[in-house]
């Protein structure tokens, strides 16, 4: 894998001050790059060692090739709209956003955002089964990075991989977005699951079908179904099994217990994306015509406060496919 040498290939920045930008940043200080963070918040504490905390996306555009983009789903527009003006065709943007932007009736990327609001092409996405927090405390983890440019793949796993972060890459850019943002839907079930103290047969078989639901929404959309076969898909949802801080989690075991969408917020601490995504992707699947019985249970739970009970009985007795 080809090792960026230069002293600007060497520097990353990090567009984000929330817990997942200082995630970000702490992992690309620890492979031994030259980071700077954008924050216009009061960081919690310190910022972490070797990254240095800055104001404007303008000093992030003139510091680093490499941008991270690491902010709610909700500002990505915004954000990337005053990023055009600061940046050109030179620069990598990868983002690190599990959601989706409601544009209309169609749902768009992060990277279709970059690409829609500044001049910037070679675009990328971060996901996979790690946690924010293992990143920041440098816990073992792993991450994946998509992108259709080899070259951006190439300098996000140099400039972020360590011996406590490994980056494996994907050309299946489009595929990973839609993948982390399902995955984090379907990891507000398992939470569901969990709370309603389910078996584990039916964790796994809830996991399974839900797999494989998202790979066909992920391939209507124009990505890779084996994409969710993979990091992005089962390992990133199988560790939400284990990771019971989660946000998602805590978000879903809230919404079974009764909780409203805006108490179970709260809950989960930080920032959910797939709390509001759940509802448009329901009615993306309506239009694109594709079968998606869990995720269109999830939204009666989210959007019509339907009871869990009644949700898992919803599932239990839908038609049979004809195959499992």
């Amino acid at each position: 894998m080809a090792t960026p040498t230069t002293p600007r290939e060497r520097k990353v920045a990090v567009i984000g001050g929330g817990t997942w930008g200082l995630a970000l940043a702490s992992a690309a200080a620890r492979a031994e790059s030259d980071v700077v963070l954008v924050s216009r918040r009061e960081l919690n504490g310190t910022a972490p060692k070797g990254v240095r905390v800055v104001k404007t996306v303008k000093e992030a555009a003139s510091h680093a090739r490499l941008l991270v983009l690491a902010v709610p789903s909700s500002h990505a527009r915004s954000v990337a709209r005053e990023l055009g003006d600061h940046v050109d065709g030179s620069h990598y943007v990868v983002h690190g956003v599990r959601g989706l932007v409601s544009d209309g009736d169609d749902l768009a990327t992060i990277s279709e955002v970059i690409r829609d609001e500044t001049p910037v092409r070679r675009t990328g996405a971060l996901g996979g089964p790690a946690l924010a927090s293992d990143i920041l405390a440098g816990r073992p983890s792993v991450v994946v990075v998509g992108s259709r440019y080899p070259e951006v793949n190439e300098a996000t796993a140099s400039l972020l991989g360590s011996a406590t972060l490994r980056v494996y890459p994907t050309a299946d850019q489009k595929g990973l977005e839609w993948a982390s943002a399902l995955v984090g839907c379907l990891t507000i079930a398992v939470g569901y699951a969990q709370a309603m103290h389910t078996g584990a047969g039916l964790v796994a078989a809830l996991i399974s079908r839900s797999i494989g639901e998202a790979s066909r929404i992920a391939a209507a959309a124009g990505g890779e179904e084996r994409t969710l076969l993979g990091l992005a898909g089962y390992g990133d949802l199988f560790a939400s099994i284990a990771q019971t801080e989660r946000p998602e989690v805590l978000v879903g075991q809230a919404l079974a217990k009764g909780l409203s969408p805006a108490e179970a917020a709260k809950a989960g601490e930080l920032r959910v994306e797939a709390l509001d995504l759940i509802p448009h992707v329901v009615r993306w699947t309506e239009m694109a015509g594709v079968r998606a019985p869990i995720f269109r249970a999830l939204s009666a739970g989210v959007v019509e406060g339907k009871k869990a009970e009644a949700i898992l009985h919803e599932l239990m007795t839908l038609p049979m496919e004809s195959k499992a």
